[in-house]
């Protein structure tokens, strides 16, 4: 088996990213990633209300277009493989910023409303035999902010619930992660160009979306490094 360089957590124009899922493949695919999954959000409704402005001005995904997004993946998915012999995996965050949690839903097949518990979240993904990721669960040093405040709040009882949790986003290592041999991942959190430059995740396993997965639940054949730049092969 090989190792697989991926990054799991990366945002389009659909949200608030800078470049379009094609643009995102090009990217990525001429730098040699094997792995991506893009995950724009979808925001929670008390939120989207107390903004008083419509979810277009949000730069977040509204909910009656996730069809159409998914449609966009899968056809981004396509042309990642056939150019680059790389794996795209559809994915959303899920965010609720009212109660202050982040999730990434990875390999979903359809709409999960941020709205929902995590708990309910979690199960939401589990059916559909995708992959939950507890986004930033710790504060992040470059801003000082805690978007997910709320999981790390209720970590013991959450921590074997998620697939996986973000030990490293971008430039920001989560050291109590690490201290409590949570399951791992890292990811760039990437919106726009120079976030590339940023913690990503090797696994080793083979080429294909199932095996990504496993490998992801499984955890122990998973290493961060951190990507500055150059062709990786």
């Amino acid at each position: 088996m090989q190792w697989l360089y991926c990054d799991f957590h990366i945002h389009t124009t659909w949200s608030d990213g800078e470049y379009s899922p094609g643009e995102v493949v090009t990217l990525y695919g001429e730098a040699g990633f094997d792995v991506i999954a893009i995950t724009d959000h979808v925001l929670d409704t008390e939120s989207i209300k107390r903004s008083g402005r419509p979810v277009s001005d949000l730069l977040v995904m509204d909910s009656t277009e996730f069809g159409s997004y998914q449609e966009e993946l899968w056809d981004a998915a396509r042309t990642a493989w056939e150019r680059y012999n790389m794996l795209l995996i559809p994915g959303v965050e899920l965010t609720n910023n009212t109660s202050r949690y982040h999730i990434l839903a990875l390999d979903i097949k359809s709409y999960i409303s941020p709205d929902l518990s995590v708990e309910e979240i979690i199960a939401c993904i589990r059916r559909q035999q995708g992959i939950s990721v507890a986004c930033h669960p710790y504060i992040r040093n470059h801003s000082g902010d805690d978007p997910s405040f709320y999981l790390w709040e209720n970590h013991e009882r959450l921590a074997t619930m998620f697939d996986a949790w973000e030990v490293a986003n971008r430039d920001d290592l989560f050291n109590v992660v690490g201290l409590k041999k949570f399951n791992y991942i890292g990811n760039s959190d990437f919106h726009e160009g120079r976030h590339l430059l940023s913690w990503k995740t090797l696994l080793q396993c083979e080429k294909n979306v199932e095996s990504v997965k496993a490998a992801i639940r499984k955890n122990d054949r998973v290493s961060l490094f951190l990507y500055r730049g150059g062709k990786i092969k």
